[in-house]
């Protein structure tokens, strides 16, 4: 995956989580996606040293995971649930 492909990604209308296995709050993250139905794609930093650069590159040179990018350009480094939350407001109706 290119630098650009990383960055379109951000404009398209999904979710990226940059994340490990091994993340607690990783886990955590994708198991509050699931259980509210909400689709993202989920890359494995250690997997993909590209994904690497670019969260890097996001957190001032640190690898913090899970780092989430919304389709709005904004982004969640290590979220608890009410700053996932926060982000979709209609789940609270």
């Amino acid at each position: 995956m290119s630098e650009s492909t990383l960055e379109t990604s951000q404009t398209e209308q999904k979710i990226t989580m940059y994340a490990t296995t091994w993340c607690g709050d990783c886990r955590f993250a994708k198991r509050w996606f699931d259980s509210h139905g909400i689709a993202y794609d989920y890359i494995n930093i250690e997997e993909n040293e590209q994904a690497a650069d670019y969260v890097m590159k996001v957190n001032g040179g640190a690898r913090t995971v899970p780092t989430i990018i919304f389709p709005d350009g904004s982004v969640l480094v290590e979220p608890n649930a009410r700053d996932l939350a926060a982000k979709f407001p209609e789940l609270a109706k």
